[in-house]
């Protein structure tokens, strides 16, 4: 039996949101990539939603729009995401709002909602149309040998074990990542206590592209336009609560959403299914190793305030990208320690500002003290007043902070 591994130049494992849209934009490099799954690939004509996506929505900043518009994955959502013009913020018990208004800056919006579950489809469908993708599904890498000039990864399948190589190894395999752990990187942990319920709602009355976000005791509920006039919902509550809240029938749920949340968009009036989800921060110490380079909730697993979590995974895979097609034209080892170098400093500003960001914020509205509460209020009413104060928020919630990379930068055809 041949025991020669088939060579590859990246193997990518995790074919979740990170690890697809990093496959996407090393096909256009002409790269030949690899892709590690332990999920079987989705049927085109399949009613389901493909595994690993489910009926979160997630917020997508504009750099993320400008990317999947040029990766081709945009075009290929079923339904077309629902812009986000206005972003009202506030806090329960406390005085002062902060409003932002795309319009009034020039802008057409500063993102929009899509389902995880539709964005998923649409990235299956353009994997399906790579010509330099070989997709290994399903599969779990389950081990690796590091040497001077490639890694060495041994594939568990259906079919058996399967040995393959490449010059770069990305772990985008989730906040557990198994790879990360057998790359020998640490990551530092912090459990919130809190569990987070997600659910599509209707409403009396909703404005269709406003965003709500408001801090409670308990933790942030936010509101997030989708088509067709409904709402995605956000809910944390403490996980000491969840147990309680999760046997709640559709009406009390919708009353306990409605204590959190106000009446700034009348009554609630309908839910739809509703999941929840165990919220912790999980930091990796760093994000490379000798060929090898963390992205994603492999690298960074955030507290959902602000809803950064994919857009700061999806900035990972296009700054590799960025980095690997620049080492790619001066005739680099796309592997090599220097160009790893290279791709962790241009991570470092934008991963460790929304990081710290949202865990700060997770934290600021959750402390009670009084003193503290009269700044927080008194600070939020200066930012809505004057807003040269929140230039630096909309910047970095648009995903513009730090080294943006090339495909998030603008609008593009595809």
């Amino acid at each position: 039996m041949d025991r020669t591994p088939e060579m590859f130049d990246v193997l990518i494992a995790g074919a979740g949101l990170v690890g697809g849209s990093l496959a996407c934009a090393l096909d256009r490099l002409g790269l030949r990539v690899a892709l590690a799954e332990v999920t079987p690939v989705a049927k085109p004509d399949a009613v389901v939603a493909p595994p690993g996506f489910d009926d979160r929505n997630l917020a997508l900043a504009l750099a993320t729009i400008n990317a999947l518009q040029a990766l081709g994955v945009r075009r290929l959502i079923e339904t077309p995401g629902a812009p986000i013009r206005h972003i009202h913020v506030s806090s329960q018990g406390d005085f002062g709002t902060v409003r932002l208004d795309a319009p009034a800056r020039g802008l057409d919006r500063f993102g929009e909602t899509v389902v995880a579950r539709m964005l998923g489809a649409a990235l299956e469908a353009r994997l399906r149309d790579l010509p330099n993708l070989t997709q290994f599904r399903p599969a779990r890498v389950a081990s690796i040998e590091t040497h001077a000039d490639r890694v060495d990864a041994v594939l568990h399948t259906d079919e058996g074990e399967r040995r393959i190589a490449a010059r770069l190894l990305v772990a985008a395999d989730g906040t557990e990542s198994s790879l990360r752990g057998l790359l020998g990187i640490g990551a530092q942990r912090h459990d919130y206590r809190q569990t987070l319920f997600v659910a599509v709602v209707q409403a009396e009355r909703a404005p269709a592209d406003t965003a709500y976000e408001r801090f409670t005791p308990d933790g942030p509920v936010a509101l997030l336009p989708l088509a067709g006039g409904k709402l995605g919902s956000v809910m944390t509550v403490n996980t000491d609560d969840a147990a309680a809240i999760d046997k709640l029938d559709d009406a009390g749920y919708l009353d306990a959403l409605q204590q959190r949340f106000g009446w700034r968009c009348g009554r609630f009036t309908k839910v739809g299914k509703r999941s929840a989800y165990p919220l912790r921060k999980v930091v990796a110490e760093r994000l490379i190793a000798p060929r090898a380079v963390l992205a994603g909730n492999a690298a960074q697993t955030l507290h959902p305030i602000g809803a950064q979590g994919f857009n700061l995974g999806l900035r990972d895979a296009l700054t590799l990208a960025d980095v690997l097609a620049e080492a790619i034209q001066r005739g680099e080892d796309i592997g090599a320690e220097p160009v790893l170098r290279e791709h962790a400093r241009r991570r470092e500003i934008d991963r460790d500002e929304t990081s710290n960001g949202s865990d700060g914020l997770a934290r600021l509205f959750s402390n009670r003290f009084a003193p503290l509460r009269a700044m927080r209020s008194a600070a939020m009413v200066a930012i809505d007043r004057v807003p040269s104060l929140s230039d630096g928020i909309v910047k970095a919630a648009m995903g513009f902070n730090g080294n943006v990379p090339t495909l998030a930068r603008e609008a593009a055809h595809s």
